[in-house]
């Protein structure tokens, strides 16, 4: 990075930005909805409705910390990309197998 892009502030120099907040403690609900619908780059106003309507995506996935030997790694890493989801799917190969040789279900 460049010295030249490097911003330095004080704590007395801040920005206040460019908003109104007198005009805005003056304005009712209504009016404050008026100008947001007015508004092209307003986010929509999510209600209730959108809420029910929203799914949640549930990841089967946990995030965990695994020592590998270094030549494991190596090996998936030299697949490409996701190699990740290529040792998840090995592990996952393994585990199916032992269940299949127990005779265990789901």
């Amino acid at each position: 990075m460049s010295e030249a892009r490097i911003v330095r502030r004080s704590v007395g120099d801040h920005r206040t930005g460019e908003t109104d907040w007198q005009r805005l403690d003056r304005m009712d609900e209504a009016e404050i909805e008026s100008a947001a619908s007015d508004d092209p780059d307003v986010a929509p106003i999510l209600d209730q409705a959108w809420f029910d309507k929203a799914e949640v995506v549930r990841r089967g996935k946990r995030l965990i910390s695994l020592r590998l030997d270094a030549d494991v790694i190596d090996f998936f890493r030299g697949t490409g990309k996701n190699y990740q989801t290529r040792i998840n799917a090995v592990l996952k190969a393994y585990v199916e197998h032992l269940k299949e040789r127990s005779g265990a279900a789901d």
